[in-house]
């Protein structure tokens, strides 16, 4: 597989220095061809976007892109050359990734580097990507992204029913 680069956002003196990582924030990568929108399959996508995402904002983190890529189908050009282990290695630290769609193998080893993969039906703006994601953390998010969020450090404390003293 070609290198893997990077393109990330960096402080200047005009716009001051890059901010932390809000807290609770969920990173969020975006299969992508084109950095506009999510149309792309996990093993085709020549670049990912990836995004911090809280229930207020998002903010662009960084572009990873690939040179050397599967076709739409899965097929390789090359027998046993391994496309997916350097996607999943450039995407970890990331708790979302949304694609058209993934093969099993892929999933597992999203799943296994702690990354949840979220097949899309069909293309969309990378914008309502992240607008419903927002939603989801706004309202009451379901199970598995409960258990994200919590990975994250996104949940509030559970109340305690225990009287203080």
């Amino acid at each position: 597989m070609g290198p893997v680069r990077r393109l990330s956002v960096v402080p200047d003196e005009v716009h001051g220095p890059v901010r932390e990582r809000p807290a609770g924030a969920l990173r969020v990568a975006i299969a992508t061809q084109d950095m506009k929108d999510l149309n792309a399959h996990f093993g085709s996508a020549r670049r990912f976007a990836v995004y911090d995402v809280t229930r207020e904002e998002w903010s662009l983190v960084e572009a990873v892109a690939f040179d050397d890529v599967s076709d739409q189908s899965g097929k390789h050009q090359a027998e046993g050359d391994d496309r997916i282990t350097p996607k999943v290695e450039a995407l970890k630290g990331c708790h979302l990734l949304f694609c058209l769609a993934i093969g099993g193998p892929s999933a597992a080893k999203l799943v296994s580097a702690k990354i949840h993969p979220i097949k899309v039906p069909q293309p969309e703006s990378i914008q309502e990507v992240l607008l419903r994601t927002q939603v989801m953390l706004r309202t009451c998010p379901p199970p598995w992204l409960r258990k994200v969020l919590a990975e994250a450090g996104a949940t509030n404390k559970k109340p305690s029913f225990e009287v203080e003293d």
